[in-house]
């Protein structure tokens, strides 16, 4: 039976190989980590050697890891985050609140008028100088993946469904509605489509029957650049709606649905939850002061 009982050297260059599947190729690691290209695969194929199976492809046509080596860097990935837990984890026993804080937000997250994101970070900074806090900006998707992977602590996004794998803390109400240019002509906006991004709700009011499916847009700023065309509906959160609607003449669309939910602190219920998380998520409940409306009177 073979033995896999890694040494410091295995370490390192499981580390190595786990920095060129993320960046995509030994190329592209090479400035990551400041080492040749000869160095870098001399390491990848120690991990090989190690495991007895070939973890990616490298030649003329491209980077691309193999099934072998999807599932060694979801694991090696999984496997060095835990270890750069223990010794924020031994510091908490003591007291003492130490290492990386991630936090996954939306795009304009911060332009919602109740959201008090900067204040709980400055509220933590002052209890815990020695967190450092990490903000990461992602699409709705990857949000939920990255959460999922561990790749970040928290994340402050919209609760659209009940899952059992994250547990939500509600910090304010976010609504949208359907928007168009307010140079339209009324009897022309059943036909205009509805743009479409990657959300509940677009994917929802499409499903309806009431709008037809437009073009793909990535992010909000897009949505609004083509309904400001004229030729296009599209959903907007009502805060971010307000402040471009007299740039750009756009108005809620006088029959859109209201679509509502809350906005929350979401962490992943599959892992240990750190007290650094637990004193931020603490922060971010204080500095909101919101009442859900589920919450007794």
């Amino acid at each position: 039976m073979m033995k896999l009982d890694f040494d410091e050297r295995d370490l390192r260059s499981l580390r190595v190989f786990c920095a060129v599947a993320e960046a995509g190729g030994f190329a592209a690691a090479e400035k990551k980590l400041a080492m040749s290209k000869p160095s870098i695969s001399r390491h990848v194929r120690e991990v090989e050697a190690r495991l007895g199976v070939k973890l990616c492809e490298r030649g003329r046509s491209g980077f691309r890891l193999t099934p072998e080596g999807d599932v060694a860097l979801d694991l090696a990935s999984a496997a060095f985050q835990a270890l750069g837990r223990i010794r924020p984890e031994i510091d908490a026993v003591h007291g003492i609140l130490s290492g990386r804080l991630a936090i996954g937000i939306g795009e304009h997250t911060l332009t919602h008028p109740a959201c008090k994101l900067p204040e709980a970070l400055t509220e933590m900074r002052r209890l815990a100088p020695g967190v450092e806090p990490q903000i990461l900006v992602m699409t709705f998707n990857e949000l939920a993946q990255s959460l999922n992977e561990g790749r970040v602590d928290l994340v402050i996004r919209g609760k659209y469904t009940d899952d059992r794998d994250f547990f939500h803390v509600p910090i304010y109400r976010e609504i949208h509605r359907v928007y168009v240019a307010d140079f339209v002509d009324r009897s022309k906006i059943p036909n205009l489509p509805l743009i479409y991004r990657q959300h509940p709700y677009v994917e929802h009011a499409i499903r309806s029957g009431r709008y037809h499916r437009g073009p793909n847009a990535a992010g909000l700023d897009s949505v609004a650049a083509m309904v400001a065309t004229g030729f296009y509906q599209g959903m907007l959160p009502t805060h971010y709606g307000d402040l471009i609607k007299a740039r750009f003449n756009l108005n809620v669309e006088e029959s859109s649905p209201v679509y509502q939910h809350e906005g929350c602190a979401i962490f992943s219920t599959a892992r240990p939850i750190s007290q650094r998380i637990k004193v931020f998520l603490n922060i971010l409940k204080r500095v909101h002061s919101y009442r859900s409306e589920r919450s007794p009177a």
